[in-house]
């Protein structure tokens, strides 16, 4: 990076460090709409896998 970059890179920094971290990032909040059918499908994928490695590994729990 030529040192004239650098400069011009740091004078941007230094004029908008107030509004760097305003904004939250990161993860926005789970829509709770779907959360349960989610929840449902993912229990029922679950539980097929189980069962398949329970049939796999021939171990009955």
């Amino acid at each position: 990076m030529h040192p004239v970059q650098v400069g011009q890179c740091k004078k941007e920094i230094l004029d908008q460090a107030g509004t760097l971290f305003k904004t939250k990032r990161g993860r926005k909040p789970a829509d709770d709409q779907g959360a349960p059918e989610r929840l449902d499908s993912e229990i029922g994928r679950l539980k097929m896998e189980l069962d398949w490695l329970k049939k796999k590994s021939g171990l009955s729990l």
